[in-house]
């Protein structure tokens, strides 16, 4: 029997993304979603002209959100809403979409234990419904932020034709609407905090690199953030790899794996030193940070890199030597014969 196989690509059209400073609203495409999704801002909104949740609470605090979702289409449409604490993701953005198992140890309380939702609801036809979003606060009282965002997902419809054929493979578009969520409780200075934790090679969508993991301490986000980081032998001041950007931006109490490409060279062993400096608004953080790359794991990363290209070189010679070999052997028979033919006249 043939079963189908699906890839699933999740774009996430109408994020209430955290830009420098504060959010920014995408634009939403009725062809693109079934629905439409607008925020009922309460009495404790900080500004009352953003459209995401931006709120001003109290330990222990509870108090119910709501969500208006409209659907103009002639059928029932079916919402999975979810709750994400905000992390920082690879390409240095704080990403409202992802669930991770693991938060930032520095993290004391991720948005998700404070904030429910119901898993699903319906919309129906031409029709409109209140999405319940419950915030219960901890007793205990915070500086800095809270940050996360609430998803909306249309259900994934039952496909009868998955069963088919395991040879096809389709991809389809599924988007997303995420409602950005800030909880605050009083006006204390934050100051912002980087560290640098390991510093390793490893690979990236199947390239090698060397990840620096970089952390933000702190309750706040590190928007404006450069990072400039350079790879040496240790003991030697020649730059092996480079990699700069500009421009990205940290969730409150996260880290990530900053890349620096070695654009498609191999993984050689050996003792490195890492030395970055990371800048966000006239704060500097430099480090330096000494890493050793073993043998077994350049070997590994090399072989499933898909950059680097491989050298058939010593193939080429053992065949080569190989090929000799026979043709001497061949002229040494061959003048033996004609010696005993020569004997048997």
């Amino acid at each position: 029997m043939k079963y189908a196989k699906k890839i699933v690509a999740t774009l996430l059209l109408a994020v209430f993304m955290i830009g420098l400073g504060g959010f920014y609203q995408s634009k939403v495409f009725a062809a693109e979603l079934n629905f439409a999704v607008k925020p009922i801002i309460p009495e404790n909104q900080r500004d009352k002209n953003k459209t995401y949740f931006d709120l001003r609470v109290q330990p222990g605090q509870q108090q119910t959100l709501k969500l208006l979702l409209i659907n103009d289409t002639e059928n029932n449409v079916i919402i999975e809403p979810k709750v994400y604490t905000a992390i920082t993701n690879v390409n240095g953005v704080a990403d409202y979409s992802m669930e991770v198992k693991d938060h930032d140890k520095t993290l004391k309380t991720p948005i998700t234990n404070v904030v429910k939702t119901v898993s699903e609801i319906t919309v129906p036809a031409k029709g409109q419904v209140e999405l319940p979003v419950e915030i219960k606060m901890p007793e205990e009282e915070f500086d800095g932020i809270l940050l996360g965002g609430i998803s909306l997902q249309e259900k994934e419809k039952e496909n009868s034709n998955k069963a088919k054929d395991k040879k096809n493979v389709s991809i389809e578009n599924r988007y997303s609407y995420v409602v950005g969520l800030v909880l605050n409780e009083n006006d204390n200075a934050v100051e912002p905090h980087l560290e640098l934790n390991e510093v390793a090679p490893g690979q990236m969508n199947a390239r090698n690199v060397i990840t620096a993991n970089i952390q933000n301490t702190k309750p706040m986000l590190v928007n404006q953030l450069s990072i400039d980081a350079k790879v040496s032998r240790k003991g030697s001041s020649e730059v092996l790899y480079h990699a700069e950007k500009k421009g990205m931006q940290m969730a409150p109490n996260s880290n990530f794996n900053y890349p620096i490409p070695l654009e498609g060279k191999p993984l050689e062993a050996g003792d490195y030193r890492a030395t970055i400096t990371a800048e966000s608004k006239g704060k500097t953080w430099t480090w330096t940070k000494d890493f050793t790359i073993k043998a077994d794991t350049a070997e590994e990363y090399n072989k499933s890199d898909v950059t680097i290209k491989k050298d058939y070189t010593w193939y080429y010679v053992i065949g080569g030597v190989l090929l000799l070999i026979l043709i001497a052997l061949l002229f040494y028979f061959l003048g033996r014969r004609k010696s005993k033919d020569k004997k048997q006249e």
